[in-house]
C-alpha cells in the first residue's frame, strides 16, 4: 500500500473512538450559527486532547490514556436500520470526497528502478486515505458492536434563556424519550445510564457575564462541578478585514459533516444527480465501447464512440460543457447547506479556541473517563457474579482463554443463520460491551481477553455475525498491545472478513475488516498478504471501492523487497478501468499513465495500444484534446498489432480528437503521425525529368529517380567527370572540383549545399509507409519550403524574419500561392492501401535566385474509403469533417563522424545538405538523341549512326566534350578525313560507312600507300571535342552529327557509358559546367578471327627491286570464320587487308590462290601471305616520329581508304587502348625481371644486349583486316561491313585478334629460403637473330670430271646486320657438320682459299663475301656448313654464338 500520513496504531485507534451527542437548545444554536458553524462542528477541530488521561482497571491498576479523540455529533433520529451496505446518499458522498481529493502537482513522487524500469509514481495516496477515514465514520451502528454507539449527550443551553435550568430539564427529558420511549433506532446507545453532561454557551458579544456566571454556580449545585460546564465564546466582533487574520481549522472537518446530518442529506440528495462532470459513465460504457468499434463507420457525430454515456440519449460529446457548468453548481450545495459559505469562527478569538479547547479536555478527564471507568467496573462485576467465580475476569484471563483458536467446524457447519440477536442484558454482550469500553480507552490486554472470551460463546452459539466482530477486534487489540506480548492473529481477520461476506453478506463490515488487516499487514512488511487480501475483496458492487483496493495492491507489489512491476502496472490498469467504471475519470487517467510506465516500448504492443486509447478517450471527456492528440499519435505511429477494424476505429477516433484540437485556429499547422515517412531514404532530383523517346530518336539516359544508386558507377561517372573538367582546364583538375551530382540519396556526399538552376525543377521523392491495416487517403500534398533571396540585404528596417519567404501561411489559410517566388506543384490525390510503401514525387519551380530550404510536406489526411461510400448526406459530412490538415517535417540525419577521437567515443553525425540548394542563374541545358543507335553488333562491326545535341535552355552553350568507358567503341571522325557521306540519316540502307574508291583487285601488284600524321586522329586524355559549326549551340538550336561505332572485339554484352560535357557562355556562374550522362548496352556476336605472324624473308635483298640496300618479310595471315549461325550470316567476304607502321608496310600479296575474293563460311579458315617491307628511309627520317604509314591491299573491286575515317580513327583509338593494357600487363614483368638480376656487372650488360636483341626483332606492323558480311533478315539480305585489327610487334612471334583468356595462376609452394640469382646466360636464341646469312650459288652445275679432277665453283656470303649496333663477325669454313640432315647427302667438299674471316659490321650494313668450294663428284652438297659467331662490339669479353643457319643449302654437280 501507499505511504500513509499516520501510523498505522493512530490509524486503528482513530477508527474507533469514544462517541458523544449533543442536544442544543435554539438560543444556543443561534449562538454558534454565528460563526457559520453548529456546535458539534464547532468542537471538532479540537477533539483531540493533547495531555493524557488516566483510569483505573478492575484491579485497581492505573492505566494510561494518550492521543485521545472524541467524535461529537448532533444526534439526528432517523428510522434508518443498520444494513449491509452503505446507502446511496453515502456512497455518492464518498464518491464525491474521493473525486474532490485529487494529486496535486507539488505532489511528493516516488522514483524507484527494478530491473530495467525507471518508475516515477506518487508516494502517497491521500485520496485513499480520506476515503477510508469517511468511510469509517459514516459506517450505520450496529446491534453487534458497540463502538460506534453514543456514550455520553452533551446538552447545551444558552445563557440567554429565560430559565435555562428549565431549557436542560427539557433537553435531558428530550435524550431520555429518544433512547427509552423505542421510537428511534438510530442513534444506538452504549449504556442505558448515559452520561448527560451539561453545558451553559454564553455569548460575550451579547449576553450578561454576571447572569452567566450565577446561572453556572445553581448548575454546579445542581448536577456537580463534574457535571457541568460554562462556555465562553463569540468574543469577537465580526469584521470583513480581519478575516484572514485567525486561522480557520473547520474548513477541513465540514466535509466529514456531510456523512453524518443524515437529515440534511436526504433532502439534498435530489440536487447532486448522478451526472456529476466525471461521475456520469457507469456500467453501460463498456457497452457503449463495443457497439462503437462494431459499428465502425459511424454516420454522425452522435454515435460517435467517443460521446459521453448520460441518461439522456441525445448525450453527446458537445454537451458536455453544458452538463459540468451545471453540476459544478450542484456540487456545492450539500457543502453550503451543511456547513455553509464563507469563513467559519469569523466571531471567535485565539482566546475562544483556548476555551474550547480546555471545554473538551475537562468534559473528557471529568466526566467521560470517570463514567468509564465506572461502567467497566460494573460491567466487570456483573461477569465475575453471574459466572460465580471467585475472582475478577481481569486475573484469571490468562487461565480461561489462553489463546484458543477459531474452531473451523463454526464457520464450515453453521448450526444457526447469522440473524441471531441477544437481549441487551445477555451476558455474551455484557463481555463484548466491556471489551468495547477497554478498547476505546486503550486498555488493550484486557479487551483482547475479553473480546476472546466473547468470540468462544459466540461460536458455540453459532452467531456468526458477533462472532466475526469479536475475532476482528481480538485480531485488532493483539496488534496494539504496548510491547507485542503475542503476534498479530492474521487468521482471526482472514476468518472474520470471510465471514462477513460469505456467511452475512455484509460486504461494508468486510471492507473495514479488510481496511484495518491491510494495514497492520503493510507495517508489517507482509505486501504480498496485503495485496491478496485487498484484491480478495474486489467485486461488482462497488467499482469505487474495487478501484482503490486495487490501487492500494498495485503499491503493494510495488514496495516488496523485490518489485513486481508487472503485477504493479497490471493491478494499476484494473484499477483505472473500475475508476473509470466509477465515474472518476481524472484518476482512471492517473492509473494508466502510471501503469504506461511499464508498459511502454517493451513489445506489449497490443496492451500499449489499449492504455494509449484509454488514456486518449479520459483526457478527451476531461478536457485534455492535446494529450489526447497525443496518445492517439502514439497507437497509430506504432507497429500495430491490431485488427484492420480495430485499427479502423483509432485513426477515426484520432481524426476526431485532432479536427476539435485545431477547431477554426489553424494559424500553424502541427505536426500529424500517419504516414511515417522514412526521412533518410528523401531522394532530391535537379533538372527536367529525361524526355522518352521521339519516335526514331533514342534521348540519352542521364540520371533518373527510376534509377538506382549505385557506388561504383558513382565513382566511375566522377572519374570521367574528372578527365573532361582537365582536360577543359589545361590537363588540370581544379582544386575546388566537385562531381556533378544530379541525384542526392542517403549514400551520396551531402555535406555542401547542391546546386540547382533557376526556372528548373526541383524533384523530390519523399517515400511514405502506411504503418496501419486501413488504407489512408491524402489530398493536397504539397511541399513546404523557406526561401531566403539573393537580392535582399539585411538593412535596420528590415529584419532577417521578413527576407525569409515561406509558403506555410499560405498552405495554412488557403491564400494565393506565391509563384513569383518558388511555384508548388500540389498532388490532388494521393492513396495508400493497406501497410503499402509508395513513393511521392513533388515538384518546385524557383524563379528567382537564393537559398531553398525544403522543410516538409503539407497535406490532408483522412481514412480511406473500404469499398462502400456512405450514400447519405449526413455520411458524407462525416466524411468531410474526418479529414484533417497537417504537416510532417523533414528532419535528415547526416552520416556519424568517425574521423576523431571524440567522434568515436560519441555519436555525432555530420550535416546532410540535400534539401537546402542554392538557386543559381540560369545555365544551359542540352539534350542529346540518338538515331539509327544499334543494339546488337558483330565483333569489330562499323556501324554509322546519327547523334543530335539541342539547346533547350535560353542560354548558349559551348565547349561541347564528350568521354567514354569505351573510347574505342565510337568515333565522331577528323574533319582531315572525313568522308563526304551524307549528314542525313535518310540514306539508303546499304551505303558503306568507309570511303572507298572504285579499283581492280590488287594481289599481286604493289599497295597504295598513304602517310598519315597520328594527330590528326587521336586525342592523347581520350577527351573528344565534338565538332559542332561554330563551337556554340545558340539557344533552340540543334545540330546533328554522323558518329561510327565498332563493335567489341570481345563477344558478349557490353555497358559502355558515355559523358557529355558543355559550358556556358557567361562565366563567373558557381555551376562552372554541366554534364549529360548516356550509358548503352552492346551485344556483341562473334564474328571472325584473325591469327598473324612474320618471318624473315630468305630472298637476297639485291633481288628486291623496291627496296634497294633494305630487306624483307613475310606475313602470314589466317582468317577464321568462328561466327555461329544466331546472327544469321550467311558468310563473310575479306574484302581488303591493309597496314599501318612507323617503320613497315605491306608491298604486295604473294598468296598462290589467285581468287580475287576470299570468302569464309561458317567455321570455315583461309590463309594469306603477304611481303612487307621498311618505309622509305626518307618518309621515316622527314616526317614527324608520329607519321604512320598505310598500305591498303584490296582484294575486291573497291578500295577502302584505311587512313581516313572510320577505319582510321578506329585503327588508332585500338592502338591506344591496346598499348596501355599493354603496359599496364608489362609493368610488374619488367620489374621482377629486374629484381632478379642481384649483381651489378652483368646488369647493365644483360640489359644492353636485350634491347640490342630486342630491337633486332622488332616489326611492329599493325594490320587491319577489313570484311563484309552478308546477312538474312527478315528476308531482306543486308551488308554488315566492319575491321579487324592484329598487332605484329616481334618477328616469329604469333600475334591475334582475339584477346586471349587469362588463365588461373598455378599455387606456388613458399619458399623460405631465398635462392642463388642465376648465372646470366646469353640468349643465344634472341642472339642468333643479330647476323642475317644468304648464300648465293648456281642450282646446278656441270663440270667435265675427266678433264678436271677438281670442281670449283663459285659462292656468294652475304651478311646482313639486322641490328642497330656494330656487331663483331667471325666466319669459320672448317666446320664438319655432323647433323643427320648433311649426312643424308652423298658426300662432303671442302672450302678453299681463306678459310676464317674476321669482320666487323656498321648498324644495318650489308657485306658481301666471295668463296670458292671445291667438289670431287658429282653429286647433290650441302653448302651451309660455314659456322658465323657475332657479338656486339661493345660487349667485350663475351662468348660468342654460332650464327649458323639452319635450313640446308644444297647444289647439284653433274658431270658432263
Amino acid at each position: 500500500m501507499a505511504q500513509c500520513a499516520q501510523s498505522v496504531q493512530e490509524f486503528v485507534q482513530d477508527s474507533f473512538v469514544p462517541m458523544v451527542a449533543v442536544l442544543c437548545s435554539e438560543e444556543a444554536e443561534k449562538v454558534t450559527r454565528k460563526n457559520n458553524l453548529n456546535f458539534a462542528e464547532l468542537l471538532r477541530p479540537f477533539c483531540r486532547l493533547t495531555s493524557e488521561g488516566h483510569i483505573r482497571d478492575p484491579n485497581n491498576q492505573v492505566q494510561v490514556v494518550k492521543n485521545l479523540r472524541i467524535c461529537v455529533n448532533n444526534v439526528v433520529t432517523t428510522p434508518n436500520t443498520a444494513s449491509a451496505s452503505l446507502s446511496p446518499t453515502q456512497c455518492r458522498l464518498l464518491n464525491e470526497v474521493v473525486l474532490s481529493c485529487q494529486p496535486q502537482e507539488s505532489t511528493v513522487t516516488n522514483m524507484i528502478t527494478a530491473g530495467d524500469y525507471d518508475l516515477n509514481f506518487s508516494a502517497t495516496t491521500p485520496w485513499f486515505e480520506t476515503y477510508r477515514e469517511n468511510f469509517l465514520q459514516s459506517m450505520p451502528a450496529s446491534d453487534h458492536e458497540f463502538l460506534n454507539h453514543y456514550l455520553a449527550c452533551l446538552l447545551v443551553v444558552s445563557s440567554t434563556e429565560a430559565v435555562p435550568v428549565e431549557q436542560f430539564l427539557k433537553l435531558s427529558q428530550e435524550q431520555h424519550r429518544i433512547q427509552h420511549s423505542g421510537d428511534y433506532i438510530n442513534p444506538k446507545w452504549f449504556i442505558p445510564n448515559t452520561l448527560k453532561y451539561y453545558v451553559l454557551l454564553h455569548d460575550m458579544s451579547e449576553g450578561d457575564e454576571q447572569r452567566a456566571d450565577t446561572v453556572y454556580e445553581d448548575m454546579k449545585q445542581r448536577y456537580g462541578s463534574q457535571g457541568c460546564y460554562l462556555l465562553k465564546i463569540n468574543t469577537r466582533t465580526f469584521s470583513a478585514e480581519d478575516v484572514d487574520q485567525i486561522p480557520d481549522p473547520w474548513s477541513q472537518y465540514l466535509h466529514k459533516n456531510n456523512l453524518h446530518n443524515q437529515d440534511m442529506l436526504d433532502d439534498v440528495a435530489p440536487t447532486v444527480t448522478s451526472a456529476f462532470v466525471e461521475n456520469n459513465i457507469s456500467a453501460p460504457e463498456a457497452e457503449c465501447h463495443h457497439s462503437a468499434e462494431k459499428d465502425g463507420a459511424s454516420n454522425s457525430p452522435e454515435s460517435h464512440p467517443l460521446q459521453l454515456d448520460t441518461p439522456s440519449s441525445s448525450g453527446s460529446l458537445y454537451t458536455l460543457s453544458a452538463v459540468s457548468t451545471d453540476l459544478k453548481k450542484g456540487a456545492r450545495d450539500p457543502e453550503s447547506l451543511a456547513g455553509g459559505a464563507g469563513s467559519h469562527g469569523a466571531c471567535l478569538s485565539l482566546n475562544d479556541h483556548d476555551h474550547i479547547r480546555q471545554f473538551i479536555q475537562e468534559f473528557t478527564f471529568r466526566g467521560l473517563l470517570p463514567h468509564i471507568e465506572k461502567n467497566i467496573r460494573q460491567l466487570n462485576d456483573q461477569l465475575v457474579s453471574r459466572k460465580g467465580l471467585s475472582r475478577s475476569l481481569f486475573t484469571a484471563t490468562k487461565k480461561w482463554f489462553g489463546g484458543g483458536k477459531v474452531p473451523e467446524k463454526g464457520i464450515s457447519e453453521p448450526k444457526s443463520t447469522c440473524g441471531l440477536l441477544y437481549p441487551p442484558e445477555a451476558p455474551e454482550l455484557q463481555i463484548r460491551k466491556m471489551a468495547d469500553l477497554c478498547f476505546l480507552v486503550q486498555h488493550y490486554e484486557l479487551a483482547y481477553n475479553c473480546y476472546h472470551t466473547a468470540k468462544k460463546d459466540f461460536l458455540s452459539d453459532q452467531a456468526m455475525l458477533y462472532a466475526a466482530g469479536a475475532l476482528e477486534m481480538a485480531a485488532v487489540s493483539a496488534f496494539l498491545q504496548a510491547g507485542a506480548p503475542r503476534p498479530y492473529p492474521a487468521h482471526y481477520m482472514d476468518t472474520a472478513i470471510q465471514t462477513y461476506r460469505d456467511v452475512c453478506k455484509n460486504m461494508v463490515l468486510a471492507e473495514r475488516c479488510a481496511l484495518l488487516s491491510a494495514e497492520i499487514l503493510k507495517s508489517q512488511g507482509k505486501y504480498s498478504e496485503a495485496a491478496t487480501l485487498l484484491i480478495k475483496m474486489t467485486s461488482e458492487d462497488s467499482d469505487l471501492r474495487s478501484a482503490l483496493l486495487l490501487e492500494q495492491a498495485a503499491h503493494c507489489f510495488i514496495n516488496m523487497r523485490n518489485p513486481m512491476v508487472r503485477k504493479f502496472a497490471f493491478h494499476m490498469i484494473l484499477a483505472g478501468h473500475r475508476f473509470s467504471k466509477a465515474g472518476q475519470r481524472r484518476h482512471a487517467l492517473r492509473c494508466y499513465c502510471q501503469a504506461m510506465q511499464v508498459y511502454k516500448e517493451r513489445g506489449w504492443s497490443l496492451a500499449e495500444d489499449h492504455i494509449n486509447f484509454t488514456i486518449g478517450r479520459q483526457s478527451y471527456t476531461l478536457r485534455q484534446p492535446e494529450n489526447a492528440v497525443i496518445a492517439f499519435r502514439q497507437i497509430l505511429t506504432n507497429d500495430s498489432r491490431q485488427t484492420a477494424t480495430q485499427q479502423g476505429a483509432f485513426l477515426r477516433e484520432y481524426l476526431y480528437v485532432y479536427k476539435s484540437v485545431i477547431g477554426g485556429n489553424e494559424v500553424s499547422l502541427p505536426q500529424l503521425p500517419l504516414p511515417c515517412i522514412h526521412s533518410s531514404a528523401t531522394r532530391i532530383y535537379f533538372g527536367h525529368e529525361r524526355r522518352l523517346a521521339e519516335g526514331e530518336k533514342q534521348a540519352a539516359t542521364h540520371v533518373s529517380l527510376d534509377q538506382e544508386y549505385d557506388q561504383d558507377l558513382a565513382a566511375m561517372w566522377c572519374h570521367l567527370e574528372e578527365q573532361l573538367v582537365a582536360s577543359a582546364n589545361r590537363g588540370i583538375v581544379p582544386v575546388n572540383f566537385q562531381p556533378t551530382q544530379c541525384c542526392l540519396n542517403d549514400q551520396t556526399d551531402n555535406l555542401r549545399h547542391p546546386l540547382a538552376v533557376m526556372e528548373e525543377p526541383i524533384i523530390v521523392e519523399v517515400t511514405f509507409r502506411n504503418p496501419l491495416k486501413v488504407s489512408l487517403a491524402l489530398s493536397n500534398l504539397s511541399l513546404l519550403w523557406r526561401f531566403a533571396s539573393d537580392g535582399l540585404s539585411p538593412s535596420k528596417e528590415k529584419t532577417t524574419e521578413d527576407m525569409v519567404i515561406t509558403n506555410e501561411e499560405t498552405l495554412t489559410l488557403g491564400v494565393t500561392q506565391k509563384d513569383d517566388v518558388v511555384t508548388t506543384e500540389v498532388i490532388l490525390e494521393f492513396h495508400m492501401g493497406p501497410e503499402e510503401t509508395k513513393m511521392a514525387r513533388l515538384r518546385l519551380l524557383p524563379h528567382r535566385t537564393g537559398q531553398l530550404n525544403i522543410v516538409g510536406v503539407v497535406y490532408n489526411l483522412a481514412a480511406g474509403s473500404s469499398g462502400e461510400m456512405a450514400p447519405s448526406t449526413e455520411g458524407q459530412q462525416t466524411l468531410d469533417l474526418m479529414v484533417v490538415r497537417g504537416r510532417q517535417d523533414l528532419k535528415i540525419r547526416g552520416p556519424r563522424l568517425n574521423q576523431t577521437k571524440e567522434d568515436k567515443m560519441l555519436v555525432r553525425h555530420g550535416p546532410d545538405q540535400r534539401l537546402d540548394p542554392i538557386i543559381t542563374p540560369p545555365m544551359p541545358l542540352m539534350e542529346v538523341f540518338f538515331l539509327q543507335f544499334p543494339t546488337a553488333l558483330l565483333c569489330g562491326e562499323i556501324r554509322k549512326a546519327y547523334v543530335e545535341f539541342c539547346n533547350v535552355s535560353s542560354v548558349a552553350l559551348c565547349g561541347l566534350r564528350v568521354v567514354s568507358t569505351h573510347p574505342e567503341f565510337f568515333t565522331f571522325g577528323s574533319q582531315a578525313t572525313t568522308p563526304d557521306t551524307p549528314l542525313s540519316p535518310t540514306s539508303a540502307e546499304n551505303i558503306s560507312a568507309y570511303k572507298t574508291l572504285a579499283t581492280q583487285p590488287q594481289t599481286g601488284s604493289a599497295a597504295f600507300e598513304m602517310l598519315v600524321s597520328a594527330e590528326d586522329f587521336s586525342q592523347p586524355s581520350g577527351v573528344m571535342e565534338i565538332p559542332i559549326d561554330g563551337s556554340t549551340l545558340q539557344p533552340g538550336e540543334s545540330t546533328q552529327l554522323p558518329l561510327w561505332l565498332r563493335g567489341p572485339d570481345l563477344e558478349g554484352v557490353h555497358e559502355i557509358n558515355f559523358l557529355f560535357y558543355y559550358e556556358s557562355r557567361d562565366k563567373g556562374n558557381k555551376i562552372s559546367h554541366r554534364v549529360l550522362r548516356h550509358t548503352v548496352f552492346i551485344c556483341a556476336s562473334r564474328s571472325l578471327s584473325v591469327q598473324a605472324s612474320a618471318c624473315r624473308s630468305s630472298v637476297p635483298p639485291n633481288h628486291s627491286l623496291d627496296d634497294k640496300g633494305g630487306s624483307g618479310t613475310l606475313v602470314f595471315i589466317d582468317v577464321e570464320n568462328i561466327n555461329t549461325s544466331e546472327a544469321g550470316v550467311r558468310e563473310f567476304h575479306i574484302v581488303q587487308v591493309s597496314s599501318s607502321s612507323q617503320h613497315w608496310r605491306l608491298q604486295r600479296c604473294i598468296n598462290p590462290a589467285k581468287e580475287k575474293d576470299c570468302k569464309l563460311i561458317s567455321r570455315e579458315r583461309a590463309k594469306l601471305c603477304f611481303r612487307a617491307i621498311r618505309c622509305k628511309p626518307h618518309q621515316a627520317t622527314s616526317g614527324a616520329i608520329q607519321k604512320y604509314t598505310f598500305a591498303d591491299l584490296n582484294l575486291g573491286n573497291e578500295r577502302i581508304i584505311s587512313s581516313s575515317t572510320p577505319c582510321g580513327d578506329f585503327f588508332f583509338r585500338g592502338c591506344r587502348t591496346s598499348e596501355s593494357q599493354r603496359v599496364d600487363v608489362a609493368s610488374p614483368r619488367t620489374a621482377s625481371s629486374i629484381k632478379s638480376q642481384s649483381y651489378v656487372p652483368t646488369e647493365g650488360r644483360a640489359s644492353d644486349i636485350s634491347n640490342i636483341v630486342k630491337k633486332c626483332n622488332e616489326l611492329d606492323l599493325n594490320i587491319i583486316v577489313i570484311w563484309k558480311a552478308y546477312v538474312v533478315e527478315d528476308n531482306k539480305q543486308l551488308i554488315l561491313e566492319g575491321q579487324l585489327h592484329v598487332a605484329l610487334q616481334t618477328i616469329g612471334k604469333e600475334a591475334s585478334s582475339l584477346t586471349p583468356r587469362e588463365e588461373a595462376q598455378e599455387m606456388v609452394l613458399l619458399k623460405f629460403k631465398s635462392e642463388l640469382p642465376p648465372p646470366v646466360a646469353l640468349p643465344s636464341a634472341e642472339l642468333s637473330q643479330l647476323i642475317k646469312t644468304n648464300l648465293h650459288y648456281p642450282e646446278t652445275y656441270t663440270h667435265l670430271f675427266v678433264q678436271d679432277s677438281l670442281c670449283m665453283v663459285p659462292v656468294t656470303l652475304t651478311l646482313s646486320n639486322c641490328s642497330l649496333a656494330q656487331v663483331d663477325v667471325i666466319i669459320d669454313l672448317r666446320h664438319k657438320s655432323t647433323s643427320p640432315e648433311s649426312l643424308e647427302v652423298h658426300s662432303s667438299f671442302t672450302w678453299v682459299g681463306q678459310t676464317q674471316y674476321k669482320l666487323q659490321l656498321k648498324p644495318q650494313e650489308i657485306l658481301c663475301l666471295t668463296l670458292r668450294a671445291c667438289f670431287l663428284q658429282a653429286g647433290v652438297y650441302n653448302l651451309n656448313t660455314q659456322r658465323v659467331f657475332a657479338k656486339p662490339s661493345e660487349q667485350s669479353g663475351m662468348c660468342e654464338t654460332s650464327q649458323q643457319t639452319a635450313c640446308p643449302a644444297l647444289i647439284i654437280i653433274n658431270n658432263a
